[in-house]
């Protein structure tokens, strides 16, 4: 079995087009262990004796670009789906390296991995605002997670197939969080914002879907998409709803039992 993985993990990538933080994985763990410096030392050592900063300007350029740059990916990742890609949703596979839509697919696969690079910015604001609840386990572990699963399937597996279908459901989510960090900057209540608790749902469904589909594809023997991905996907899948059913019943569930109870 472990002979097995070693040989996975030195065979060479499928696609011998290198995007810029995917040609090893040195590029991606350097960024991915100064956010951690950056989060758990510096940042909270830099802010210790700081008022936090009024980011809020930023804040909002930043979540405007997060919604524009979600859109625009996902309108070119259906496109590419239904278009171009012609997938084939009960087995989708990576296109062939001569294929003439092969750019295409690359570009818009990575576009999605380069966001999650961005996303790690969020923590960094967090911080300097000092919203170090925000800051949670589950916070820092997806983002982390987020960057280097991105890099590890194009690495290992190419750009697009099964992984990029799994995704666009990702950026769905992304531009329904997005809007909702924008909004919330222009009001001071965020209690008015009503639909905060169906991003969390949204984000549940999303895995629901992800597993569901990655169940389907291990059951098809003859379709080539790798099995090694699909259960990946079905595994991640459960512990992210885990995670995510977690929060939501400590964020929704138990606060309104708290009231009731008051209430009596």
């Amino acid at each position: 079995m472990f002979s097995h993985i070693a040989d996975f993990l030195n065979r060479s990538p499928p696609d011998p087009v290198r995007l810029p933080f995917t040609s090893s994985h040195w590029p991606v763990l350097i960024i991915l262990t100064t956010y951690m410096v950056l989060i758990k030392i510096v940042g909270p050592m830099f802010m210790q004796n700081r008022r936090p900063y009024d980011l809020l300007g930023i804040i909002k350029a930043y979540n405007i670009m997060q919604i524009i740059y979600n859109t625009v990916s996902l309108v070119f990742s259906v496109h590419f789906m239904l278009g171009p890609g012609n997938f084939n949703f009960k087995c989708i596979t990576n296109l062939p390296l001569d294929h003439e839509y092969k750019t295409w697919e690359r570009w818009v696969t990575y576009s999605y991995f380069f966001n999650k690079l961005l996303d790690l910015l969020e923590t960094g604001f967090f911080i300097l605002r000092k919203k170090n609840r925000q800051i949670s386990f589950l916070h820092v572990f997806h983002h982390v997670y987020m960057v280097y699963i991105c890099f590890l399937y194009i690495y290992y597996f190419g750009y697009g197939g099964h992984g990029l279908f799994l995704v666009t459901f990702n950026v769905v989510v992304h531009i329904m969080m997005y809007t909702y960090y924008y909004q919330s900057s222009l009001t001071q209540n965020s209690k008015d914002l009503w639909w905060k608790k169906y991003i969390t749902i949204v984000q549940m469904v999303q895995f629901g879907i992800i597993l569901a589909h990655s169940l389907y594809v291990l059951q098809q023997p003859d379709c080539p998409a790798s099995h090694l991905s699909a259960t990946w996907g079905s595994l991640i899948s459960v512990v992210f709803l885990i995670l995510f059913g977690n929060f939501y019943v400590r964020a929704y569930i138990l606060p309104q039992k708290k009231v009731k109870r008051r209430a009596q």
